[in-house]
């Protein structure tokens, strides 16, 4: 049974449609700024709060870890809502964590805040993409997606940096202070602008799909950050997790594939550009992921940069990217995806070539240079895979297609980010039991540990570049 929401005519939803958009992309970038600004104060918060790095870690996994578990909830979520009221109570979710985090005195409520906002992002992405879908004819998504990719890939990148500076003059709790005003600015655009672009259905809400779904994706996540902290693979709680994680999936889809009704519709891959867009976005998202996470480690315990020092080297590659995505999408409306993906990732492997170099005596300038470089390579490939793969599918799998994209990016980002941490660490153990412990030893062991990681991003770019050479470009709607 369908039942016809209050869907805006036409024409003036093409009037209102930038309006919309905004409201989205300020809430979405507000959501993915927070997943990684905060890491800038854990410093900070093992003094106030008197406690370990493994604890304070937690600020990160649980807020991946609600990601991972409610971001496959979206399709269902969209079926059965309708936009503005998914639109209003995600913001709601993370006005109230942001509040909550911001005035939290105790370690246990930040957390609480952190997973309250979580709820919110893990809403608002896939609604975004959504919403880009139902609004736009396909000659015209390159470029509202490359404003989406903006976000994306900038807001995380962005996050270090601005926090970064807070943290030189103010307490952790002005990170969240400062993102409340945008907040509640996108809250009140979406109030005006933001109506019901499709059209909702009664969907059941089937008790073991939604447990699979979070034991699956959950077990996965979690499993990764805990390896990420803990340098190895090898533990019990890690094997279990990911082990775990994996039946769960497994029996998950089993289980909608036998449902008429499925809580996520496993037709969405039998779209072939589908499925190398959202290859393409994993491998990507995971190359990110980890150099995010590798190159201010290299700075600041390397080449012994003041952290606000190294969020501003990384800076130049984050405005540009802002740029380039913007770009990106425009290109792609013109001449498809099947020439500037292939570009965007020769140039992301050049780049990586070069960084993965690096050593104590390494210009920062250099660091700067190819760090743009990688950037505007993401920025030619990232969001016009992702764009061309949704073109594929037909209107009713849009909430499907969107959620597994949002799901499995949310998953590459926290096995990129552990799998380099992990190789890392295991790299410099090895140097050091090789070359003999000492301090010069130790520190010529970090090095080699960043410069494996990096080889590991290079080895997934290169794998995504030969699989750019088998996409299509999408010509018709559907």
């Amino acid at each position: 049974m369908k039942e016809k929401v209050g869907t805006m005519d036409n024409q003036k939803l093409y009037e209102q449609r930038n309006q919309i958009i905004a409201a989205f992309l300020v809430a979405a970038f507000i959501g993915l700024f927070n997943e990684t600004a905060l890491n800038m104060a854990f410093a900070q918060l093992i003094v106030d709060f008197k406690t370990d790095a493994s604890t304070i870690q937690w600020l990160t996994t649980g807020y991946l870890l609600t990601l991972g578990i409610l971001v496959p909830l979206s399709s269902l979520l969209m079926q059965r809502f309708t936009t503005r009221q998914l639109f209003i109570v995600s913001l709601l979710f993370s006005i109230i964590g942001t509040c909550v985090s911001a005035i939290s005195p105790t370690f246990a409520l930040l957390l609480v805040g952190r997973i309250i906002q979580a709820v919110g992002t893990a809403i608002i992405l896939p609604l975004m993409m959504q919403v880009v879908l139902m609004i736009y004819p396909i000659n015209q998504r390159g470029a509202a997606m490359g404003k989406i990719g903006l976000v994306i890939i900038f807001a995380p990148a962005i996050g270090p940096t601005i926090a970064g500076f807070v943290m030189e003059h103010f307490s952790w709790h002005s990170i969240f202070w400062i993102s409340l005003p945008f907040l509640l600015i996108s809250f009140v655009l979406g109030l005006k602008f933001v109506q019901n672009v499709s059209e909702v259905r009664i969907v059941k809400f089937d008790g073991v799909s939604i447990a699979l779904s979070t034991i699956g994706f959950g077990g996965i996540v979690y499993g990764f950050s805990i390896s990420g902290k803990l340098g190895t693979f090898m533990t019990i709680e890690v094997v279990s997790s990911l082990m775990i994680g994996a039946l769960g999936i497994i029996l998950f889809c089993l289980r909608q594939v036998k449902m008429e009704q499925p809580m996520l519709n496993l037709k969405v891959f039998s779209f072939p550009m589908y499925n190398i867009g959202m290859l393409l976005v994993i491998i990507v998202h995971m190359t990110i992921l980890a150099t995010m996470v590798l190159l201010p480690i290299y700075l600041q315990n390397i080449l012994l940069l003041a952290p606000m020092i190294a969020g501003l080297t990384l800076l130049p590659g984050g405005v540009i990217n802002a740029f380039m995505a913007v770009a990106s999408g425009h290109i792609f409306d013109r001449f498809g995806p099947r020439i500037m993906v292939p570009i965007g990732l020769f140039l992301e492997i050049i780049a990586l070539l070069f960084l993965r170099t690096i050593d104590a005596e390494t210009s920062v300038y250099f660091i700067v240079i190819f760090h743009i470089l990688m950037f505007v390579g993401i920025s030619l490939a990232s969001m016009p895979a992702q764009t061309n793969g949704l073109n594929q599918l037909p209107r009713q799998l849009y909430p499907d297609g969107t959620a597994f994209m949002n799901t499995l990016q949310q998953v590459a980002g926290a096995i990129g980010t552990a799998v380099s941490i992990t190789i890392m660490s295991i790299s410099k153990t090895n140097f050091i039991s090789q070359n003999g412990a000492s301090t010069t030893n130790e520190f010529a062991g970090s090095i080699n540990g960043v410069q494996h990681a990096l080889t590991f991003s290079l080895i997934l770019a290169i794998l995504a570049f030969v699989l750019s050479f088998f996409m299509k470009r999408v010509q018709e709607d559907k």
